[in-house]
This record gives structure tokens, C-alpha cells and sequence, in this order.
């Protein structure tokens, strides 16, 4: 990754999304030729000069001290993943040699820790977004059309950001799947960041930029955020609708490993379709079509479980065509992510 260029690009969206009268300037009413806060107007705020700024803007300065980017992040109103992702790039770390790659693992204790989530969808990622092991009702949630076994083949494993650009099954698993791609790439970009010298997550984000369109828009954008916890909505092709809380944990070791875990409050009808889930996760069969369509229609279970089940015949795998993607809700294909996605 070009990191002086990363860099420049980052300041400038982050100039262009506050006007003047958002940080306390005042604008006389002229033309302005460029969208948002000048250069000259930021280093204002920052208290740098201009010639500085647009120096650390264009890469020609990579030695900024804290309190300079401390008073950038503050005049820009970042907020702490941006802060971070700034310092990442401003002062990247140097570049270590590296042995020959080999393939990355999960850690046996982490494999274990996994299996032992009776009921709890489990999934280890590698930094690359890489599904290094999953547990049965993590497969059942995430990948149920893939093989159980392909996070221990290191040339078939998954990876969350391939499938969620490249794989009409995965676009059809998230009714609110603009959002998720955000969520996404926001991430992606935060860990790019902290780790500009890793060719395998550079050859991963050159793939996906010349295979989806949608995600080359959003990366765009240069928007970071660490996505550690939340709420994911869920149309899955057995149980059918579910609104998910999940949470990410990160492994504390230097492998960048995470585990990410989904719930469902209890008693809602989302817990219901869950637990149909995971109690037919690691049968060939899974739920039977009675126990679906009793999800589906609110016996399942306590409460009554979400309408709207998807029909399990989805379409096959393999990545869609550049510039468009599916529309689940339609069958058809939808354009691409306009600019207020």
C-alpha cells in the first residue's frame, strides 16, 4: 500500500465532509472551488502552517509529531479509529523482513474455545478477514453453502470480504446488505492501515477493486471504523428473518487473530429462529422443512420467530459481474451503491 498516498487521500475526503461554519470559520459567500475546508482554513485550526500541512498532505513529511496530529484529528473532528488510522498512516511502522509466508492457523485453545459455544455461533478470523475455524452453528449462520471443512485447506479457505462482494449467496444473507458492506470496508481499511507492507491483504484489496464496483465506491470514500460489536440483520435460506447482536474478540497474542460471536435477545422471536438453527447445525439435513416453516410462522420455539423464509435453492457461487450486484429481495440486479448508500 502507498502509504504517503493513503495518507493524502485520507486528509482530503476528511477535509471535504466540514464546511466552514461546522468548525467556527466564516465563509463570505464566494465561490468555492473545492468542496469543504481549505488547506489554508485547516492549518488555520491546527495552529501548523500552511505550507507544513500541505507538505504532511502530500507525503513529503513523515515526521509529524503527536501534537501536530493530535491537533489535525481534533480540527477535524475524527473520531478514535480515524485518529488512529491517522497516526497509522503518518507514521507507518518501518517494514520488517519477513520469512517465507506460510499459512496462517488458528491457535488449538481458540479451536477448542469455539466448540465448546453449545449454541453460540462462533467464527475465528484471520487479519485478513480469513475464517481461520468456525464451530457448526458459526458454518450453519455464515457459510452454510460452503464445505465445513474449507478453513482448514488454506487454498479454499473463506474470507468474509470475498464472500460478501463476490458471493451471491452471502449478498443474499443480509437484507440490509449496503450497510454491511460499509461496515466492511470501513474495517478493512482501519486494518490496511496498521499494516501497510502486507502483500496479502494489498493482493486482497486489488482483487476486490477490480471485481466489484460497489466495493471499489466505498473504498473510496477512505471512511474508517472498527467494527467491534453491533447489530447484523439476517434473511437466512432455512429459518428466515433474524436481527443478531455480535460481538468481536480480539485473540491477545501478535497473531491479529479475532473471534466473532452472535446472539439473540432473549425471547425474542430472532432467538427462536437460532436456536432452530444451531440445533440442526452439523447434520447434513439441518433443520427439517417442518421445523422451518414453524419458525417461519411463529411456533418455533418462544415468541414468535420473524417471517419472510428464504428458499433454501439459492443462487449458485462465484462472483457477479463488476459494477453490478444482486437484489435478493427482487431476483433481479440492482446498479450500483449510489453516493447516499
Amino acid at each position: 500500500m502507498d502509504t504517503p498516498a493513503e495518507l493524502g487521500n485520507f486528509l482530503r475526503t476528511r477535509r471535504a465532509r466540514l464546511r466552514p461554519e461546522d468548525v467556527g470559520l466564516v465563509s463570505y459567500g464566494a465561490r468555492r472551488r473545492v468542496p469543504g475546508l481549505r488547506r489554508e482554513e485547516l492549518a488555520q485550526l491546527a495552529g501548523v502552517s500552511v505550507a507544513y500541512y500541505t507538505r504532511l498532505e502530500q507525503g513529503q513529511s513523515g515526521n509529524a509529531s503527536d501534537g501536530v496530529l493530535d491537533a489535525l484529528a481534533s480540527a477535524l473532528r475524527l473520531t478514535g479509529d480515524e485518529h488512529e488510522h491517522l497516526r497509522a498512516l503518518a507514521r507507518p511502522a518501518r517494514a520488517k523482513r519477513r520469512p517465507a509466508a506460510r499459512p496462517d492457523s488458528a491457535r488449538t485453545g481458540t479451536r477448542q474455545l469455539i466448540a465448546a459455544m453449545d449454541g453460540v455461533p462462533a467464527v475465528i478470523l484471520g487479519r485478513r478477514f480469513e475464517v481461520l475455524g468456525w464451530n457448526p452453528a458459526g458454518h450453519a449462520l455464515v457459510g452454510g453453502h460452503l464445505a465445513a471443512d474449507g478453513p482448514d485447506h488454506p487454498a479454499e479457505r473463506p474470507n468474509l470480504q470475498r464472500m460478501l462482494f463476490l458471493d451471491p449467496h452471502t449478498y443474499e444473507l443480509y437484507p440490509r446488505w449496503e450497510e454491511e458492506a460499509r461496515r466492511a470496508v470501513s474495517s478493512l481499511r482501519l486494518i490496511a492501515g496498521q499494516h501497510p507492507d502486507d502483500t496479502q491483504l494489498a493482493e486482497l484489496i486489488g482483487e476486490l477493486s477490480m471485481k466489484s464496483a460497489e466495493f471499489t465506491a466505498l473504498w473510496s470514500r477512505h471512511s474508517v471504523r472498527g467494527c467491534t460489536f453491533g447489530k447484523k440483520g439476517f434473511h437466512h435460506p432455512l429459518v428466515g428473518a433474524m436481527e443478531l447482536d455480535f460481538e468481536m474478540m480480539d485473540v491477545l497474542d501478535d497473531s491479529g487473530h479475532r473471534v466473532m460471536m452472535y446472539s439473540a435477545p432473549p425471547g425474542s422471536p430472532s432467538e427462536a429462529a437460532l436456536r432452530l438453527l444451531v440445533s440442526g447445525a452439523g447434520s447434513s439435513a439441518g433443520p427439517s422443512a417442518a421445523d422451518a416453516g414453524a419458525a417461519a410462522s411463529g411456533t418455533a420455539g418462544s415468541g414468535t420467530a420473524a417471517s419472510g423464509t428464504a428458499s433454501s435453492d439459492t443462487a449458485g457461487s462465484g462472483a457477479t459481474a463488476p459494477g453490478t450486484r444482486l437484489d435478493a429481495s427482487r431476483g433481479t440486479r440492482a446498479g450500483p451503491l449510489r453516493d447516499d448508500d
